[in-house]
């Protein structure tokens, strides 16, 4: 039993978008130290989970704590404590990277110095210290990708939502990443990974969590959920649990309508 204070509890959450119901009644503790995978079908309620902990939707059933307070009542101070890169990257391109960090920087309460040095830092380390002064306008994906992943640490937050964080990179720095991932967890800082790339969900995270249909299904370290399922790795577990096993009929249906003349 973990006895200590849960970095983000979920209670019973709701949320509905008209007659649609999203998330069915949630019910979450996740803990500081750890590196949660978040998947499930598109659709599934991710993005919404991850919309209410950021602050973004206010409007749903039950609770939700950051840092041991209800996110109703404890005001927007929290996010000063959190970072997070989004699947798709909405970036200021008339700024340059370095005043776009700046920008942030000040924003989040990091001294001026103290900002430079870790933006020069970590953007030695990532490759994208001589892009800076450029508007982000001239970024290729991957150089956005790395400058919203900074952007994210800048303020040596507390947890870390990262939504297909990976998405753009290259090899060698898609590796650093994940151990980058690693070693925040290890200080004790909290990873919220969420990803379709099943294969890196499984090898990084130490609690996987599930989701499908509103509901979650599986929440477990993947050795755990493998010995309860017999699946040989995650994608075969979350094609189970999802209910999702005709990829190979629909690949062989694409390939057909290739070849269909008028």
């Amino acid at each position: 039993m973990n006895q200590q204070t849960p970095a983000i509890r979920i209670k019973n959450l709701k949320k509905s978008y008209g007659l649609k119901e999203v998330l069915k009644g949630i019910d979450l503790d996740i803990y500081p130290g750890q590196i949660i995978g978040y998947i499930g079908p598109n659709g599934a309620g991710k993005s919404t989970t991850v919309k209410i902990l950021l602050g973004i939707i206010e409007d749903y059933e039950g609770t939700v704590e950051i840092f041991g307070k209800d996110l109703r009542t404890q005001g927007i101070d929290y996010k000063q404590r959190i970072g997070y890169v989004p699947e798709v990257s909405d970036l200021y391109e008339v700024l340059s990277g370095e005043e776009y960090l700046m920008f942030l920087a000040r924003i989040y309460g990091v001294p001026e110095e103290t900002a430079k040095l870790r933006m020069k830092q970590m953007s030695q380390i990532v490759g994208i210290e001589e892009a800076l002064p450029s508007r982000i306008a001239t970024y290729s994906k991957g150089m956005r990708q790395k400058l919203m992943i900074i952007s994210s640490l800048l303020h040596d937050p507390e947890i870390v939502f990262l939504d297909e964080p990976l998405s753009g990179l290259d090899a060698n720095s898609a590796m650093v990443i994940k151990e980058v991932m690693a070693g925040l967890a290890k200080s004790g800082k909290t990873i919220f990974y969420s990803s379709h790339v099943m294969e890196v969900v499984e090898k990084i995270s130490d609690r996987i969590l599930i989701l499908n249909d509103g509901c979650v299904v599986a929440d477990g370290d993947f050795e755990t959920l493998q010995a309860n399922s017999a699946a040989l790795n995650l994608e075969v577990l979350f094609n189970q649990l999802t209910g999702f096993n005709n990829h190979a009929q629909l690949a062989a249906e694409m390939i057909s309508a290739m070849n269909q003349e008028a």
